[in-house]
């Protein structure tokens, strides 16, 4: 754990990190304890009206960010801020708008998604912030937002199971792979169009197009040097992280 003199300078797993986490899990337990014996309705509306929430924060968040001079500077490279690039169609904010889609329409399959492949996009952008959001105060505005959106994704996803919305199973996982690779091609084809338009030359939603610096995803352009075709690899990883989640919850199911 780093240590920071200023206890609200926020970086992975320092103790801000950790706290924020533990606060919002808890909050979780008591929306979800007193949401026990709701109908499924209830339990529904309470969960879209959290995502409509973020929703709106999330474009707040970016209102700050088009007039953050300084992380306008940091971007410069990408070709300054596009509103076409900041869209929520990333993998870890995409749930927002997936979660009240599929609890409304009760679709396990798109559950299982935001679940299990939308909670992990989450967790690992507050693992791993891009450049400007990290080390800074928590209340500078761009911090407020990133750290903010992504940290009630995280509480949205396991909101589908602790308000009892979704119980995962083991034969959602194949499923889930494949709806992570149509969701991903859906967005490949959008990239592309934003690009040969000239609407926005650097579209990369779900970084079908290029890693942009990521490391495990440049060692999979090295493999497959295809646009799209270079994620194949996640599923490496992907599965067994599936297969971990689903152990906890069966785990923790089981005490209480």
């Amino acid at each position: 754990m780093q240590y920071d003199a200023n206890v609200w300078v926020m970086r992975p797993f320092n103790g801000l990190y950790i706290g924020v986490y533990v606060v919002l899990i808890f909050l979780l337990a008591v929306v979800s304890w007193f949401l026990r014996g709701k109908s499924f309705e209830v339990r529904r509306n309470v969960l879209s009206a959290m995502c409509a929430f973020s929703l709106v924060g999330f474009f707040a968040y970016k209102f700050s960010l088009a007039r953050d001079v300084e992380y306008r500077l940091l971007y410069e490279s990408y070709g300054g801020f596009n509103w076409w690039r900041e869209l929520p169609l990333q993998l870890c904010n995409i749930n927002m708008m997936l979660i009240p889609i599929s609890v409304f329409k009760k679709n396990k399959p798109l559950m299982a998604f935001c679940f299990f492949v939308g909670s992990l996009g989450a967790i690992m952008a507050l693992a791993i912030p891009a450049y400007g959001f990290e080390g800074y105060s928590i209340f500078l505005p761009r911090m407020l937002g990133f750290y903010g959106t992504h940290y009630l994704l995280v509480v949205e996803a396991l909101a589908l199971v602790t308000f009892g919305l979704y119980e995962p199973e083991l034969k959602d996982l194949p499923g889930t792979v494949v709806l992570l690779f149509l969701i991903a091609f859906l967005l490949h084809a959008f990239n592309m169009v934003l690009r040969w338009t000239g609407i926005c030359l650097n579209a990369n939603y779900f970084y079908t197009v290029e890693p942009e610096g990521n490391a495990a995803l440049e060692l999979f352009r090295r493999w497959i040097p295809l646009p799209y075709l270079y994620l194949l690899p996640c599923v490496a990883g992907l599965v067994p992280y599936m297969l971990v989640v689903l152990g906890i919850y069966r785990l923790i199911r089981r005490k209480w």
